[in-house]
């Protein structure tokens, strides 16, 4: 809005205005990750854009990945990472570094990047009251989890005293031990645990394309029964099956709207929320 005369700026707040009061009090859960968690200018954004929906009194729930940190470190101290079908192989050394570079070093960077905007905001484990627990999802993946329960109170009680939850996905089990979870399968169980209006899965790419080499072939709205016909002709296919396979449960769960967009676009957050124009493919009943 640098370039907007002060009559300009004031006619863009009017329009968001309707926007402002449709999610204001509402739960809005934002899964964070790709590109705009790496590029510092997208990220810098990205925490403006929650601290303000968070100012106008939308309740956001933000839950963060970190395989690429995870990665790096486990590089460092001489452990070559292992992916099955696209899981990370966790062992117990594994699971170690998952949950201290997830819970502690990315979880209290974005705590201390929305507080320097001006936020509210409290990181918070899925070990932490039991909001996650798993179960091992599979023997050969080791302490990969596959959720089981949601605890959602302690959520509800930072968004009560007006936090912002930063939301990080490792679970405990049922005897204690710690497991790594899907951080978009995660937030899809939260959202519907939650009963959001929105889920917001941020990616590297525009959302789901017919075909996946042209941006213009976007598809905007997907019904949830034409999800399964989509996939079946190969429009859906790779890595896209998983996330969509998350808005589907999210959606099913009771969530009003699940949304894929491209995290690599300034402010789509903002963009999908307050305007007309909308980002990236919404998922709906």
């Amino acid at each position: 809005m640098q370039n907007l005369s002060n009559s300009e700026r004031a006619e863009v707040l009017t329009q968001a205005l309707p926007y402002i009061k449709r999610y204001t009090g509402k739960i809005v859960v934002v899964k964070y990750g790709g590109n705009a968690m790496i590029n510092e200018n997208l990220k810098e954004q990205v925490m403006q854009d929650i601290v303000l929906l968070s100012l106008i009194g939308v309740k956001v729930v933000l839950v963060h990945g970190g395989g690429p940190e995870i990665s790096s470190l486990m590089d460092k101290l001489g452990k070559k990472p292992v992916f099955v079908g696209g899981l990370r192989v966790t062992d117990k050394e594994t699971v170690d570094v998952v949950q201290m570079v997830l819970a502690g070093k990315i979880n209290k960077t974005l705590v201390s990047h929305l507080e320097a905007k001006g936020g509210k905001a409290m990181g918070i484990s899925g070990i932490d009251g039991k909001l996650i627990v798993a179960k091992q999802k599979d023997e050969k993946l080791g302490y990969v989890g596959e959720i089981t329960k949601i605890n959602i109170k302690p959520v509800h009680d930072l968004l009560e005293k007006g936090y912002i939850p930063v939301v990080s996905t490792v679970a405990t089990g049922e005897e204690g031990e710690t497991y790594n979870v899907n951080g978009d399968t995660a937030a899809a169980y939260l959202a519907g645990a939650l009963s959001a209006k929105r889920l917001i899965l941020m990616t590297d790419i525009a959302g789901v394309l017919r075909d996946k080499n042209d941006p213009s072939t976007l598809i905007p709205e997907i019904h949830l029964e034409e999800a399964e016909a989509l996939q079946k002709s190969g429009v859906i296919a790779g890595g896209m099956i998983p996330k969509v396979e998350c808005c589907t449960l999210a959606i099913r769960s009771g969530v009003k709207r699940a949304i894929i967009m491209d995290g690599r676009v300034p402010h789509s957050i903002l963009m999908e929320l307050l305007t007309d124009e909308g980002s990236g493919t919404m998922f709906v009943e």
